[in-house]
């Protein structure tokens, strides 16, 4: 898959796996994000429960700051239609104006952020590597 097939399936994708590194594991999280290419951007929302506005994530970002994307598509009935991008890079906290313009990004993709906009913390990936399969190259 080439990379700008790659960014495409992720610039679709409604959500993904956030993959960051903790002190003794490495942790997994499912996420929304939008995609402003070359990079992604998430927030901390106040729509699912949490224990705090502080969660893990957040925290290991603050030890390794390396972290990564994952979104697939998956067919039980149609593995040619099998799919994943992954996109790596370096994730970092932001606020003011970039932050404003993630958070309406958010909102514009996803209903929920229009009604209930995130109170963040905003984070941004800078990626600098976006790689991908697909089980029909030519067709995905």
């Amino acid at each position: 898959m080439d990379e700008a097939r790659a960014w495409d399936l992720l610039g679709n994708a409604r959500h993904g796996v956030l993959a960051t590194t903790g002190p003794r594991a490495i942790d997994l999280v499912p996420i929304c994000f939008a995609v402003l290419a070359p990079r992604v951007y998430l927030a901390i929302d106040a729509v699912k429960p949490k224990r705090d506005l502080r969660p893990q994530r957040l925290a290991n970002i603050a030890l390794d700051p390396q972290v990564s994307l994952l979104v697939d598509h998956y067919e039980d009935d149609d593995w040619d239609r099998l799919w994943w991008v992954r996109a790596s890079g370096r994730a970092t906290e932001i606020a003011g104006p970039e932050a404003e313009v993630a958070l309406d990004a958010l909102a514009s993709r996803y209903r929920q952020y229009a009604d209930a906009r995130p109170p963040g913390p905003v984070v941004r990936i800078d990626v600098d590597r976006v790689q991908g399969w697909s089980a029909d190259p030519g067709g995905i």
